[in-house]
């Protein structure tokens, strides 16, 4: 089973167990095409079956059959929402997991290694690649056309155009 992070709960909402998620992805609708979830607990995945969806400021209410009163929406509380990739439908182009950034290569046009993708981070306008280097302060690399020149997935490399000064940092 492959699965991705797609999410948090990160509160309990009203009475009746349902739970107020931060979703991890640019399109929070996706919750809607999905029929369950999962969450790990003590190494050990629990399926949760999607009831019913609203939306509130950014973050989505989540009401899972499973999860009965808010008594036990408590214990779920902080955790990481999974969802398999085969149910997540493909991707449009030049669009990628977080999940299958991180780990990736970042090197320059002259081939010159700069560092590994360690973790990506959403702006609002544009995401940036935290990337980290031996040695160095880690460097923030905006995700723009201008910089990021070539993403290959399958190659795990992520080519770029350093910016004047970028690489001072």
């Amino acid at each position: 089973m492959d699965l991705l992070e797609v999410g948090k709960i990160v509160n309990t909402h009203g009475l009746r167990g349902e739970v107020k998620i931060v979703p991890w992805t640019d399109y929070p609708e996706l919750f809607e095409e999905i029929e369950y979830v999962y969450v790990k607990k003590r190494e050990e995945y629990t399926r949760l079956d999607i009831a019913g969806i609203k939306y509130q400021k950014g973050n989505i209410i989540v009401r899972f059959p499973q999860i009965k009163d808010i008594n036990e929406a408590e214990k779920y509380k902080n955790q990481i929402i999974y969802a398999e990739r085969e149910m997540l439908g493909e991707l449009p182009e030049g669009v990628y997991y977080i999940a299958d950034l991180i780990g990736l290569d970042v090197v320059k046009e002259d081939g010159e290694k700069v560092g590994t993708v360690a973790d990506v981070i959403n702006t609002g306008s544009n995401d940036i690649y935290d990337v980290k280097r031996e040695g160095k302060k880690n460097l923030l690399i905006p995700v723009i056309d201008d910089v990021v020149l070539n993403v290959d997935i399958e190659n795990k490399k992520i080519t770029v155009r350093m910016m004047e000064g970028l690489e001072d940092l």
